[in-house]
Parts: structure tokens; C-alpha cells; sequence
């Protein structure tokens, strides 16, 4: 979708309407003059009142109720971009018939209600909308004015090169259904909007669909597919077949809701398939694919892969757990009130998530500055830029450090990043030794060559899954795990991000032959809010 030979675009949202209800009476004029001239009065400073608030909306709305574009970008504080964007809507949009509600004001923010019609080639379809603006003082006038943001006329128009466009779309509708046929729609299943976009963007036209015509945004500055918003003439819609599980998808789309900035992912540990993907995100980004951020103590599966498959140490092997341990000049710590263990295993200091451990166990011989980077890549498949999920996806990065950041990487900080997709993927290959690269449709469908990679040693798999059972029945996931049956385990982790006082809550874990992975920006402690985040969606099972 999106590139249409008749498309009528709309750089960013306004029409050439005609007035009608709401704030069609207001003297646009009387509005101008008020706003436009100095009247050689002081300009005002200091917070807004109610009532400028009030009114400055008002204005904003009579002048885009009667398809005034010059006047509605006076009202604003950005009189060049909001001309141009309501100009460019005028005409071309075939939006009419405009009305709009105001909500109730929020000191500076007025929440409003949008009703109009979409006509185009003799078909209507009415459009309702909601979105918000903010009122702020002018710079110079001291005056109230609408803070510009394409946002304000639609909220999916995100940046100012987003533009509307009504007329054929350039990809075929998809109906995409579940591994058991059911249906797929963004309206039951809010997070995986934009998902379908880009899975419509990929396979519209290979499955066997036709276009029709509609009303959506053309995402220019960014490569993000289309997205959708009002069908006038259906197309024809191909079925695509994908590996989501409709009753995980449900769990996990409810999951989120409940963590601002939440994202999760469950695959099927013995062949990769994605069961579940869901953000909760304002901006609408699929972090669970596609983020780059430290993993935190999640991290700490690989490099006891990394300490057992070199020899260094085995699950009831030393792992002494001191209180601080220094490398190369820094010095790292454990979480407040935990208490040293000089004697401590590596499944005890795994289950308890001590830092210091694994600090002082990756200077031993014989590894090296590439020891974890060998590690994530060859066994876990990570890192090599080329997992082919379906989807734009991101895999992960374990770049080779020195310094501080080699044992920051150690534990999930320095340059390490992943995202909920990665961390499934890991605890999928720990628990099972196979890596089988996630996916999301069928690669049969067009051909793509799924990654691959060496996978682990029987016996480092065998250590590695009973040391998150421990730690799901007995260390720190424990209090999310207890009351899961079945076969399960986990991992807890929180990663510390640069001017933001609240670590972001990580948490892996597996149940039977699911695995799932959820990161909440500044969410805490693993336990806090990544961690129910996951015990719900493997509640649901595979």
C-alpha cells in the first residue's frame, strides 16, 4: 500500500470543508486580527489560564471546521509548517463535512473528537478520529497558540513527513489468521497493527489479494509501511498464514496494557515459531523486534554457556560471589542487601543473579576479549545481522570489548543490546541446545534461508535449563514463577540506562516447549513488571 497512480495526498490532515456545527460560528476574521496584530499592548507571560486555553481551541477549531488553512495556521506556532500541511490536505483529501467535539481541557491539553466524511470517485465512507493539542504562550506575542504537531489533525501522523493519502493503495489487503485459522485483526488485537501493515507491505501482492481504495498514511521519512485508515472500496484480501497462536496473542496484548513501554515475545522452543508478539508503545514501534537495548542480567545465560563450554567452571562449579569485584580499574556491584558467598556454585550465584561472579570468572584462561562474542554468534545465533523473521527484526549485538565494557558485558551493560525476540530466542536454544531462528511466516512462502547456527553441547543445555529451574523455584524469579505448572525456569534481569534513574525490567523464561521474553522501559526489577509480563503469556501456553 502506498503508492497508488490515483492517490490523493495529504501532506499531514485539512480540508477544503464546509462549515456546519461545532466552531463554524466563530468570527475567523475577529480571530485573526486578535491573534495576527500587537494592538501595541504588552505581550503576556507566565502560565495559561483556563479560559486562554479554552479559547485558543476554539479558534483552532472555527477556522478547521470552515476550511480556513491560512487562518487555522495563525492560531498556531508554526505558521509555515501548519499552512503548508493544512494546505497540502485541501482538496486532494476528499475529507468534507468536518465537525469536532472538544473534551473535557487538561490544563494546556484539549482532547477533541473529529467527525467528517471521506469522498472519493462517487464512494463515502464517514471518518471519526480522535486525537489531542496543547496550547502554549507565543514567544514573541505572549499569545495562546496551538503547538503544531502533525499529531493534532490525525494522531498516526507521527513526523512532518507523514503524509494522508485517499485512492487505490499500492499493496493487496492480506487477512492474516493464526497457526489454527483464525483471524487476525488489529482491531482485536490493538499491538499487532502494525505488524499486519508490514506483513500486508511484504506479502499482499504474494498471496493473492487485490487493491482497493482507502484512506491511510504514507509513512515517508522513516520506511515504515503504510498504515490504514478507512477502506472505501474493499480489494480483494489474500490469506496469509502466520506462526502467532490467537489465545498467546490475546494473553499477551493484555499483559502489556498493564506496563507503559512494554513489549513481549513467546516462540516454540523446538522450531522457532513466533506464538506471540505484542508492544504497548505510544509510538506505535515494535520493540519486541526490532529494539536495541542492554539486556541486564538475561544476559547472564550466555555467558554461563560461555563459562562452561570453556571449561572455566560447570553448573556445581566455583562461581565465589563477593561483594564487589574489580576489572581493569572498575569496580562492580551486586543488587543492595544481597549477602556474599565465597563458596558459592555458578547455579547458585545463576539463580541468586550475582554480579561479582561472573566479573571475576571471565579474566580465567583461556578467554579472550571474543569469548562471549564467539559465544553469542556461533551457538546462539546472535549478532550476525541476518535472521530473516518475516519482518523487519533486529538480532542482537555482542561486540568483542576490552576494558570495563568486556565485564559490563558480561552482565547484560556495556554494549550489549537485544530486545524480547533475541531473549526468547536464547532461552529457546538453552533449554533445548538447538538454535532455531524465530520466525514469524512461513519461509517457504518466499524462499528466505532461515539463520543457523552450531548451537550448544548437550551437556552445557542439560546444566543450563536446570539452573533456570532453580531460579524459577527457588532464586529470584521465583515469586513471579510460583503457581506455573509444568516443566518451567527463568531468568531475572534489570539493566541500568545512561540519565534515567529507573533501570528497565527484564525477564526470560520457559514453560514446557514455550519460551517468552519481555523488557519494560524503567520498569524495575526483573520481577517488577517484565517478569508477570511473561508468567501470563506461558500461562496461556502454546
Amino acid at each position: 500500500m502506498g503508492k497508488g497512480v490515483k492517490a490523493a495526498v495529504i501532506g499531514s490532515v485539512f480540508a477544503v470543508m464546509v462549515g456546519g456545527a461545532g466552531y463554524g460560528a466563530f468570527n475567523i476574521v475577529s480571530a485573526l486580527n486578535e491573534d495576527g496584530g500587537s494592538g501595541g499592548s504588552e505581550a503576556k507571560s507566565g502560565p495559561l489560564s483556563g479560559d486562554e486555553v479554552e479559547e485558543a481551541s476554539q479558534k483552532f477549531f472555527a477556522a478547521w471546521e470552515k476550511g480556513s488553512a491560512a487562518t487555522a495556521a495563525q492560531l498556531t506556532n508554526n505558521n509555515a509548517a501548519a499552512q503548508s500541511a493544512l494546505t497540502d490536505y485541501a482538496g486532494d483529501a476528499h475529507i468534507t463535512d468536518v465537525e469536532i467535539t472538544p473534551g473535557t481541557v487538561q490544563k494546556t491539553t484539549v482532547p477533541f473528537t473529529v467527525k467528517a466524511k471521506v469522498s472519493y470517485e462517487g464512494t463515502s465512507k464517514p471518518l471519526t478520529y480522535k486525537s489531542t493539542l496543547t496550547v502554549v504562550r507565543g514567544i514573541t506575542t505572549g499569545k495562546p497558540l496551538v503547538d503544531w504537531q502533525p499529531s493534532v489533525l490525525h494522531p498516526e501522523l507521527r513526523t512532518a513527513q507523514d503524509a494522508l493519502v485517499t485512492g487505490p493503495s499500492a499493496t493487496p489487503p492480506i487477512e492474516a489468521v493464526d497457526r489454527d485459522g483464525k483471524v487476525l485483526t488489529k482491531e482485536k488485537y490493538p499491538s499487532l497493527g502494525p505488524i499486519l501493515d508490514a506483513l500486508r507491505e511484504k506479502y499482499g501482492a504474494r498471496v493473492g489479494g487485490k487493491p482497493g481504495v482507502e484512506l491511510y498514511v504514507r509513512h515517508n521519512g522513516d520506511g515504515s509501511p503504510d498504515t490504514s485508515l478507512l477502506t472505501l472500496a474493499e480489494g480483494k484480501a489474500g490469506e496469509l498464514r502466520t506462526t502467532i497462536r490467537a489465545s498467546a496473542q490475546a494473553a499477551a496484548e493484555t499483559a502489556v496494557k498493564k506496563y507503559a513501554n512494554s513489549s513481549v515475545v513467546a516462540v516454540k522452543t523446538g522450531t522457532g515459531e513466533v506464538l506471540a508478539v505484542a508492544n504497548h508503545r505510544d509510538d506505535g514501534w515494535n520493540a519486541a523486534f526490532e529494539g536495541t537495548q542492554p539486556p541486564g542480567s538475561t544476559m547472564k545465560i550466555i555467558t554461563a554457556a560461555m563459562l562452561i563450554d570453556n571449561g572455566v567452571t560447570s553448573m556445581n562449579g566455583p562461581a565465589p560471589c563477593p561483594d564487589d569485584a574489580m576489572w581493569q580499574g572498575q569496580t562492580f556491584h551486586n543488587l543492595k542487601n544481597m549477602k556474599p558467598n565465597e563458596s558459592a556454585t555458578l547455579a547458585n550465584s545463576f539463580l541468586r543473579s550475582c554480579n561479582t561472579a561472573f566479573i571475576k570468572l571471565i579474566d580465567e584462561k583461556p578467554l579472550t576479549d571474543e569469548s562471549l562474542t564467539q559465544e553469542a554468534q556461533t551457538r546462539f545465533g546472535l549478532g550476525r545481522d541476518d535472521w530473516k523473521t518475516g519482518i523487519t527484526s533486529v538480532d542482537g549485538s555482542v561486540p568483542a570489548e576490552s576494558g570495563p565494557d568486556r565485564a559490563a558485558n558480561a552482565i547484560g551493560q556495556g554494549k550489549v543490546t537485544m530486545n524480547p525476540l533475541n531473549m526468547a530466542s536464547v532461552t529457546a536454544t538453552a533449554i533445548t541446545g538447538d538454535f532455531h531462528q524465530p520466525y514469524l511466516v512461513s519461509p517457504k512462502l518466499d524462499d528466505r534461508q532461515l539463520a543457523t547456527a552450531k548451537g550448544l553441547p548437550y551437556g552445557t543445555a542439560t546444566q543450563l535449563k536446570q539452573m533456570m529451574r532453580l531460579t524459577a523455584t527457588q532464586g529470584t524469579a521465583a515469586p513471579v514463577m510460583q503457581g506455573l505448572g509444568g516443566d518451567i525456569g527463568a531468568k531475572t534481569g534489570s539493566a541500568e540506562v545512561d540519565g534515567v534513574e529507573t533501570s528497565n525490567s527484564w525477564f526470560t523464561g520457559f514453560r514446557d516447549d514455550v519460551a517468552a521474553a519481555a523488557m519494560t522501559e524503567q520498569g524495575g526489577h526483573g520481577v517488577d513488571a517484565a517478569g508477570p509480563i511473561v508468567k501470563a503469556v506461558l500461562a496461556a501456553g502454546g
